[in-house]
């Protein structure tokens, strides 16, 4: 039987039953001491009544409210033992509070899942209202921006006074922005204005395009480098070997002559006595050393500079690196001792600063060592005039970046030259190839990080490794 049909009922019968007393005691004037437990007992059951017959307003409201405030922890079991109806509308509660639940975790879900895809790729996202509010910010935009909290877009006047301006301008714009962030970056800056809710977001994507221009650039050189490689050698090659064999006839057939000439008894005819002076001993030494001089002179210059463009052979097949955990201190120490034993015949002060032994990188360690190195030697070679020459070997951390520098104390770069010095084939020395920075560069593109060169003319040059 349905309990809550029972319960209405009793409840009703009683309160008949006590109404019909109340009145009967009242028509006969009974002592109002008797009354008034009487008619406590009928207020009670009253209320009882009233309050048993709303208990289902109550509970819609409860379920109402949980899902105006997402409360899904509650449960709807209390008066389920009332009957089958009861029983029927407290799981259609609970079922449609764990249909909410589901919902809820699964946008928990996607939103944890989307946010750590925004966290995880390497362009700089952001996303800001109209006031300027900065709703969404990456790692990658932080970094880039050079900064570890973003809350609105003030916060950055103090260090990229005009990129506000290029992020609101660039909104309306269905072309990426540049922004010039300094001398080591260059931003590409692409906004899209979307509308949520009646709200207008700024979707903002900020990448630094200054590695990818220099991959292109160096790849370019790459392809020149190639072209002109297998041309000149085409060219070089036959040269160098004919001025070889012509080498060979002089010393096979033309010194036989030469030689043979000294036992020649002139006539006193005029022809003989020109015979005579063309085979003179005199003319073939000297035509004879000419002529050796001369194609040896060819034949070296020529194999010169064959090994000369052979060598560029080498900034075309750097091998991918083996990357693997570097300990940054290691790495100095070993780099230090290497600089001081090829430069014993001019020793030269290289200090460090003291690195912390769990700072470490990942990198190929010999290709490291190399860009290192050659930094370290050219350094050495500008100090060779420079007074208490001293060369610094450091390494610090910048957020997530850790940066290896190599500092001078020697006469420094000109400005028009700071700008070159990467390009393949320059060189500000005499003797230099200009290879080896642009190698080293090669170096550290292939290991995702930057190579950049500050100088200031009569005071030194600081070169730094970005990791």
């Amino acid at each position: 039987m349905d309990r809550f049909a029972i319960g209405i009922g009793w409840r009703i019968t009683a309160i008949v039953l006590l109404t019909v007393a109340l009145t009967y005691l009242y028509l006969q004037e009974s002592n109002g001491i008797l009354l008034f437990p009487l008619l406590i007992a009928h207020l009670v059951l009253s209320v009882n009544l009233y309050r048993f017959v709303t208990s289902l307003n109550r509970k819609l409201t409860r379920f109402l409210e949980s899902v105006r405030y997402s409360d899904f922890a509650v449960a709807f079991r209390a008066d389920s033992n009332l009957g089958p109806s009861f029983h029927e509308l407290n799981d259609q509660f609970n079922e449609v509070l764990d249909a909410f639940r589901q919902a809820r975790a699964e946008k928990e879900a996607n939103l944890h899942y989307v946010n750590t895809i925004v966290q995880h790729v390497s362009v700089g996202l952001l996303t800001f209202d109209a006031a300027g509010q900065v709703e969404l910010v990456n790692q990658s935009a932080l970094r880039l921006l050079g900064t570890y909290r973003l809350r609105t877009l003030s916060d950055i006047n103090a260090t990229h006074a005009d990129l506000v301006n290029v992020l609101k301008s660039a909104s309306t714009s269905p072309t990426p922005v540049s922004y010039q962030t300094g001398t080591d970056g260059e931003l590409s800056v692409r906004c899209t204005a979307v509308r949520l809710r009646g709200r207008l977001v700024t979707v903002a994507s900020l990448q630094n395009i200054r590695t990818e221009l220099q991959q292109r650039e160096l790849d370019a050189w790459q392809n020149l480098t190639k072209v002109l490689r297998h041309e000149i050698m085409n060219s070089i090659t036959p040269i160098v070997s004919l001025a070889g064999t012509m080498r060979d006839i002089v010393e096979t057939d033309l010194v036989p002559i030469a030689e043979a000439s000294l036992a020649l008894e002139p006539d006193s005819s005029a022809t003989d006595k020109a015979m005579s002076a063309l085979l003179s001993p005199s003319f073939f030494a000297s035509s004879v050393t000419d002529l050796r001089d001369a194609l040896n002179t060819i034949e070296q210059r020529g194999a010169g500079v064959m090994r000369f463009v052979d060598a560029y052979r080498h900034f075309t097949t750097i091998p991918q690196p083996n990357f693997a955990e570097v300990s940054v201190a290691h790495l100095l120490r070993h780099v230090i001792q290497l600089a001081q034993a090829n430069n014993q015949k001019h020793p030269i002060t290289i200090l460090t600063n003291n690195v912390s032994p769990n700072l470490a990188i990942r990198a190929d360690a010999d290709q490291i060592e190399m860009v290192l190195i050659n930094l370290l030697k050219n350094a050495v070679e500008i100090l060779d005039e420079t007074p208490n020459p001293t060369i610094k070997l450091e390494a610090v951390t910048d957020g997530p970046r850790v940066i290896i520098s190599v500092s001078d104390n020697g006469p420094g770069i000109e400005p028009e030259a700071l700008e070159q010095i990467f390009i393949p084939f320059y060189t500000t020395k005499k003797t230099g190839s200009g290879i080896g920075l642009s190698l080293s560069r090669q170096i550290m593109q292939l290991h995702g990080g930057q190579l950049t060169a500050t100088s200031i003319p009569g005071q030194g040059s600081t070169f730094n490794l970005v990791f």
